[in-house]
């Protein structure tokens, strides 16, 4: 069974488990299992991606680098065009941007790189429509625009940011205040700064012990999720600011774009 294929079956031996006190230690440990294959997976994607072939990343330039992500035909090539000059091929069908595109935004004495990349679907994190390098590009990114059709933003708001969570790219958000060192003798030193609810102590143990960690130094600032705990054991994750620009408006009433306008990053 190759690693997609695990990962698929945790995914869906998690959604047909009820989430409650019992089921807590074994959810904890699915997700810690699914957050290794996944580094797995993307470990093993940038092993392969040696060799001839065109190129997707650019090399930086400027004093900070925005990308463009988002569905396919949401405009981004447009909103490329409009801001830096730079002409991105825009047309009436999908995909139409098949590789990552910069322009140079000039903002008083500031160069901000701009990049056009090719649209993602779900399943991107799995490898679909180049989604993998999509990703990749984005977790060099010093910010994210997500660019979103307005008559379907929140579905596709919510599949978007699922597919980069999946790679490990956290939007708008920051890094647990969590102490953590891996130690060669001595066990496990847990400790916590304030009460936490939603983990205990034998939670952090299961997913130790998944991670085969059984020498460290843990010590907890805040109150965390198992989520979070994860995040800090991985150590490969990447938090990033996140904008949300909406597309095609004109089809929306003026109480659905104050909406809009109303939401938070937007």
């Amino acid at each position: 069974m190759g690693i997609v294929e695990k990962i698929k079956e945790i995914e869906h031996e998690m959604a047909r488990t009820q989430k409650n006190k019992a089921t807590e230690y074994h959810l904890g440990q699915l997700k810690a299992k699914l957050a290794k294959l996944r580094t797995q997976l993307q470990e093993g994607t940038a092993a392969g991606s040696g060799g001839p072939g065109e190129g997707f990343e650019v090399g930086r330039f400027g004093d900070g680098r925005v990308a463009l992500i988002g569905f396919p035909s949401v405009g981004k090539s447009t909103l490329l065009t409009e801001l830096t000059g730079t002409d991105s091929e825009a047309a009436a069908y999908e995909f139409t941007t098949l590789t990552c595109i910069p322009g140079i935004i000039h903002y008083n004495d500031a160069k901000i790189q701009l990049l056009d990349l090719p649209g993602i679907i779900e399943g991107a994190a799995q490898g679909k429509g180049r989604g993998r390098q999509v990703i990749a590009v984005c977790k060099s990114a010093d910010l994210l625009l997500m660019v979103l059709d307005a008559s379907k933003s929140h579905g596709h708001k919510e599949i978007l940011t699922r597919e980069l969570e999946s790679c490990g790219i956290r939007l708008n958000k920051r890094p647990p205040n969590v102490y953590f060192k891996v130690k060669k003798t001595g066990g496990v030193s847990f400790n916590t700064m304030v009460p936490l609810t939603k983990m205990d102590e034998k939670l952090v143990n299961r997913v130790l012990y998944e991670y085969k960690i059984h020498h460290c130094e843990l010590l907890i600032r805040e109150d965390i999720s198992v989520d979070d705990l994860i995040d800090v054991i991985e150590g490969n994750r990447r938090y990033v600011k996140c904008l949300y620009v909406y597309n095609k408006i004109d089809v929306c009433s003026i109480e659905e774009v104050d909406t809009l306008a109303r939401k938070e990053m937007s």
